[in-house]
């Protein structure tokens, strides 16, 4: 199945999965979630409009139909910040109470932590119905609101499309696509032990075919006062890449003349 290839790196990214509002967490690697929310913005869609069937292409697909495979190049550093709110206001603006009056001054700023990731790098393969990758590559090149990597505050790198007309998305990542690691691999290394996520087992996830762990990353709605997401299995294998794909200490040489390779 064709499909694209994409990058996301930054100095920081957060991949929340279970945080509310005082505790902002963040995954390892990217949810399917903040995924499908990055490509419905970039092509303008509202949040309520987010999930809808594009019923202007062949098909009516939705980004429902889309699958992921992740590689981890780098899994980046844990930081963590705190967001402070409501502090510092005259009594008449402070924070309401459950009973619908005013914080005291001594309870007004609340903290909320965030967990980022710094440093991280991920590569991956898109997959699903082409009208709908075409659509996706288009936006993500020229996006009607701002791409951000989990969070507004983390906005990505460039390149972010990679590859728009892949033919072997997934095994380009195993064989072909520059790997940004955080270490050069030793001179005499004959494979890169690399982690990847996948949304379906795989010839070489675990002959059972049972899911490494659940994500509750399948989102139902998007509507702020109606979020709503549903578990969805993953397999997680780390495979052995040859050294030769290390694209060495300035990456973005080794990216060029891979997306240079791939274009007409």
């Amino acid at each position: 199945m064709t499909g694209l290839i994409l990058r996301l790196a930054g100095l920081q990214q957060a991949w929340g999965e279970r945080g509310v509002f005082h505790h902002r967490d963040t995954t390892a690697f990217p949810t399917r979630s903040a995924l499908i929310g990055m490509f419905a913005a970039a092509g303008g869609r509202s949040r309520e409009e987010a999930l809808t069937p594009y019923q202007q292409l062949p098909g009516s697909p939705s980004h429902h139909d889309l699958t992921f495979t992740i590689r981890i190049d780098s899994p980046g550093t844990l930081h963590h910040d705190f967001h402070t709110v409501g502090g510092g206001y005259p009594p008449e603006q402070r924070l309401h109470t459950a009973e619908g009056g005013r914080r005291s001054e001594a309870k007004s700023t609340l903290v909320s932590h965030r967990t980022y990731l710094a440093g991280a790098v991920f590569t991956l393969a898109v997959q699903g119905p082409r009208p709908l990758l075409d659509h996706i590559a288009d936006a993500l090149e020229h996006p009607a609101f701002g791409i951000y990597l989990g969070r507004r505050a983390c906005p990505p790198d460039t390149p972010l499309v990679l590859a728009t007309h892949s033919t072997d998305p997934a095994g380009e990542l195993r064989n072909k696509v520059p790997l940004t690691l955080p270490a050069p691999p030793a001179d005499d290394a004959t494979h890169v032990p690399v982690t990847f996520v996948h949304e379906r087992p795989t010839d070489t996830a675990y002959a059972s075919g049972l899911p490494d762990r659940e994500s509750t990353s399948e989102p139902v709605d998007f509507t702020p006062t109606n979020r709503r997401h549903l578990p969805r299995p993953l397999w997680i294998t780390t495979e052995n890449l040859p050294p030769s794909l290390y694209a060495g200490p300035r990456p973005i040489d080794a990216l060029a003349t891979y997306i240079a390779q791939g274009r007409p």
